[in-house]
């Protein structure tokens, strides 16, 4: 295989890469192999045609086509090897000549990583963030794990209150018709949960048990089943359940029961300590996404689009396997939200311009400050990947290779550079 490159402007090069003859009968005759059980030529067995025979028939390039697809992959990882320019982009690939018994040649189209003029990395001053927790932050936490430990319990003796958990029946008309979707029996509605047409649940509140009530409400003009948007409906609502939350006495019980502490002040002092440890969390976050954007509004550089391309798409298959760990796939997002893999790559390219940037100044700081990554630095981060996907040391080292390792010392010294540039800031 040989290899040209040929430098573009905007940071982008055209990578012409030429398979030899032999390379493409080897792939030509896999195809054929592949493929002869699905040919038939009167006189001959049904893949037992020989491939001179099928090549006569239906001409030499029969098969190049597959083998071409074949070998590309291959070709251009090769290419990947040997080509001395880094490359930050998926290619476009583009074939020049594919005839019987000649060499292969395509191109790919491909992102060059832009050369950056580093601002000021030392120094940098960023606004101080605040880590003071507020008994407000307290209360309100402890709050929320009340609601958690909260009994539901049955109401027989007042009407409706907001917040109350309801079991209706109701059957809906406008302007005196029944229409579709309009008619639900034992359906659950937490009054004050919005889940309803606007004004629907408010006036539910005051209606007692197995009384029968009307509700008049409008459908709002953007509704989605348009023939009934902007129109005027009454529903028979029946409340067939009303349940209440019963919150837990604020004492030391609860704490107890919550926590591994015997008081409830004891409790507090442990949810204001946690409260400050995420604090100063969210602030070490914050103050290290500040200083990177003030170092990245300092230099200068110039993003292939094909880079942000495919930074984008990686992002959104990031987006897919993390919702897909959730059971939910990316075209059933698409279909429940209404977006579209268009609208999606267009949201996610401002993220994906800002962490290429933030890359390539860590980059360029780690070349400034010649930041070193050792072999005590990789093994500590495999223990790390091995005690998060429950593996053995040795089969994540394995499993990662030789490129990989090669991909998480870039890594590594990178993480390392945000710890140096953070460390050299200043707050005010």
């Amino acid at each position: 295989m040989s290899l040209q490159v040929e430098k573009l402007e905007k940071n982008m090069a055209k990578l012409t890469v030429e398979v030899p003859v032999e390379e493409m009968e080897k792939a030509v005759e896999k195809a054929y192999q592949k493929n002869k059980g699905q040919i038939s030529i009167p006189g001959f067995r049904k893949g037992k045609v020989p491939r001179a025979m099928v090549e006569k028939m239906y001409g030499k390039g029969i098969f190049l086509e597959e083998a071409a697809n074949s070998v590309i992959p291959s070709a251009y990882e090769k290419a990947l090897d040997e080509c001395e320019e880094e490359i930050v982009s998926s290619p476009e690939i583009e074939v020049v000549e594919l005839v019987p018994e000649k060499p292969f040649i395509f191109t790919a189209l491909v992102a060059l990583k832009p050369e950056i003029e580093l601002g000021k990395y030392k120094g940098v001053t960023v606004e101080k963030e605040d880590t003071a927790v507020s008994e407000e932050e307290v209360s309100a936490e402890i709050e929320k794990e009340r609601e958690r430990n909260a009994r539901t319990i049955s109401v027989e003796d007042r009407p409706v209150k907001d917040g109350d958990m309801t079991v209706i029946d109701f059957e809906g008309s406008v302007d005196g018709q029944a229409f579709e979707g309009g008619k639900g029996e034992s359906y659950p509605l937490t009054i004050g949960s919005g889940a309803f047409i606007p004004g629907f649940e408010e006036q539910m509140v005051g209606a007692k048990l197995e009384e029968e009530i009307e509700v008049n409400v409008t459908f709002p003009e953007d509704y989605h089943a348009e023939e009934l948007a902007g129109k005027a409906a009454v529903f028979k609502v029946t409340v067939k359940e009303i349940k209440e939350k019963e919150l837990p006495e604020l004492d030391d019980e609860f704490a107890a029961e919550v926590s591994e502490f015997d008081t409830l002040a004891e409790y507090k002092e442990d949810v204001l300590k946690k409260l400050t440890e995420k604090k100063e969390e969210e602030a070490k976050n914050a103050k290290e996404s500040k200083v990177i954007e003030a170092i990245v509004e300092d230099s200068n550089m110039e993003i292939p689009d094909a880079m942000v391309s495919t930074t984008q798409k990686q992002m959104v298959d990031e987006f897919a396997q993390r919702i897909q760990m959730q059971g939910l796939s990316l075209e059933q997002y698409f279909q429940f939200t209404g977006l579209t893999p268009e609208k999606m790559m267009e949201q996610v390219k401002p993220q994906a311009e800002a962490r290429i940037k933030s890359r390539l100044v860590l980059e360029a700081v780690v070349k400034a400050e010649n930041i070193q990554v050792t072999e005590e630095d990789f093994d500590k981060e495999i223990e790390r990947m091995a005690s998060m996907y429950q593996m053995e040391a040795d089969k994540v080292r394995e499993t990662v290779g030789e490129h990989g390792k090669k991909e998480i010392m870039k890594d590594l010294a990178v993480a390392k550079a945000a710890e140096f540039v953070v460390e050299n800031a200043k707050e005010k």
